[in-house]
């Protein structure tokens, strides 16, 4: 016993090093000028509104915050900046919540009868999995916090803490609307394949219920359109309900869409680093993955179909206990800890996106302007309406009007910012050289605007009326 308990202390150690990790490469990312207004610049402009108590109408979306997925969560979160107003209380958040889930991890791995070295080979499997580091880097996005409550909910349920279960359920909905597909599934696979029924009702009927009053209450209601992911599935029909229907009554489309090479490099991705630790007797534990990981199958969306991207979030807690259920009933292909530990260093290594810290690598590519950059963003009023480049944005998102200065731009409503910030050394993969060339040109012609700073292919321009 006392051993047990000073390997859960070396444990606690992996999840400090895991916030730390991940807070700091965020963070890192971030301050060189990588993040972008698509994500993080939309939650963090939303929960600062919310702090501020104002309408969080996302002005570059056009949309309220909530008709983006209903992720209702965020206002928990929003309190966070009445402490102070920074967007850094994302990374934190972001970083705790994928950290945190070791310890459910731990807890799961010991009542399934794992001994305290694999317990601990479970949680690195998990901290080196790839999509763990990578999507920390991927701005934020509030279904990362589903991840740690999934494990709790399993966790409850073998503990046998009802109230526990219920929490967990109702924060993971909040997360994100299509999390409601897991939840459904999850309590299938808790009625007829862990025959706890109670459990299982519970989550099949509030996954049901928040499934359609996300997606066709909140979501319409807030956006004035369908969910925006329906467009992916264009083949199968403009909403929801047609999408569903066609789902049964168009089969022979369906496979034809599931059966390609790009997914099976997705599969291969996915299931890779654990690959020499499943067991194919525990392979239902997955049961609950199915619809994440149908609807990136079903999909030509590229980057539904990676290891860098959140899309695949949901799968992680169900493959890690599958692991669990693996490494516990049965002799798998690798059983021996450092074997493991080795596996799944040689998949972080070849997976993580690591390498972008490195000297003349993709994060340091804008290290040349990043004097300039942050000289100009210094002159800009903080309650002034801005339109700028999207790697700025997430700096500039503390106000209530901020546009995108990408392509299609409309030049019929510049002159509704007071401030124009571009940056035509790297416009990002949302715009090109010449656009924004032209638009430069097109404000040094207008006699309202006024360039105020221009350095290393950094333009500044405000309205006059705002000097």
């Amino acid at each position: 016993m006392q051993t047990s308990s000073i390997q859960f202390d070396k444990v606690k150690y992996y999840i400090i090093f895991s916030f730390f990790l991940l807070f700091l490469s965020s963070s890192i990312r971030h301050i060189l000028f990588n993040s972008h207004g698509f994500d993080l610049g939309i939650f963090d402009n939303g929960i600062y509104l919310i702090s501020q108590e104002k309408n969080p109408y996302i002005s570059f979306r056009q949309l309220h915050i909530l008709g983006d997925h209903a992720a209702w969560i965020l206002y928990l979160i929003a309190p966070l900046y009445l402490i102070f107003p920074t967007i850094y209380w994302l990374f934190i958040v972001q970083a705790f919540a994928l950290s945190i889930a070791i310890l459910p991890i731990w807890h799961l791995g010991k009542l399934m009868e794992l001994k305290d070295a694999k317990a601990k080979t479970v949680c690195l499997i998990y901290i080196l999995y790839p999509l763990i580091f990578n999507v920390n880097l991927f701005d934020f996005h509030p279904e990362v916090i589903a991840i740690p409550l999934f494990f709790t909910a399993i966790l409850a349920v073998r503990l046998n803490k009802i109230i526990w279960f219920v929490i967990s359920i109702i924060l993971i909905l909040g997360c994100k609307a299509v999390l409601a597909l897991n939840i459904t599934m999850m309590g299938i696979w808790l009625i007829f394949f862990y025959r706890q029924k109670t459990y299982g009702i519970i989550a099949l009927f509030s996954g049901i219920f928040w499934f359609i009053i996300a997606t066709q209450l909140i979501i319409p209601t807030f956006s004035g359109e369908e969910v925006a992911a329906v467009s992916r599935y264009s083949f199968l029909g403009d909403s929801v309900k047609e999408i569903a229907l066609n789902l049964i009554l168009k089969p022979h489309i369906i496979l034809s869409y599931l059966f390609t090479e790009t997914n099976l490099e997705y599969l291969f991705l996915l299931f890779i680093p654990v690959t020499p630790v499943l067991s194919r007797q525990e392979l239902t534990t997955l049961i609950p993955a199915i619809p994440t990981l149908f609807l990136n199958l079903l999909t030509d969306y590229q980057p539904q179909k990676d290891l860098i991207h959140q899309y695949s979030l949901p799968i992680i807690p169900f493959l890690i206990l599958t692991v669990i259920a693996s490494l516990s009933n049965h002799q798998t292909w690798f059983n021996s800890n450092l074997k493991i530990r080795i596996w799944s260093l040689i998949a972080f290594l070849a997976l993580a996106k690591y390498l972008y810290f490195f000297p003349n690598a993709l994060y340091l590519k804008n290290l040349h302007t990043w004097r300039s950059s942050n000289e100009a963003i210094s002159i800009i009023n903080k309650n002034g309406s801005v339109l700028t480049a999207p790697q700025y944005a997430p700096h500039l998102t503390h106000r209530e009007v901020v546009g995108l200065a990408i392509d299609n731009i409309n030049y019929d409503k510049i002159d509704e910012y007071d401030y124009i910030l571009l940056n035509l050394d790297n416009p990002t993969g949302y715009s090109s050289k010449e656009e924004m060339q032209k638009l430069i040109d097109f404000l040094k012609s207008k006699n309202n605007f006024n360039l105020v700073f221009e350095k290393d292919k950094i333009f500044l321009f405000t309205q006059k009326n705002h000097l």
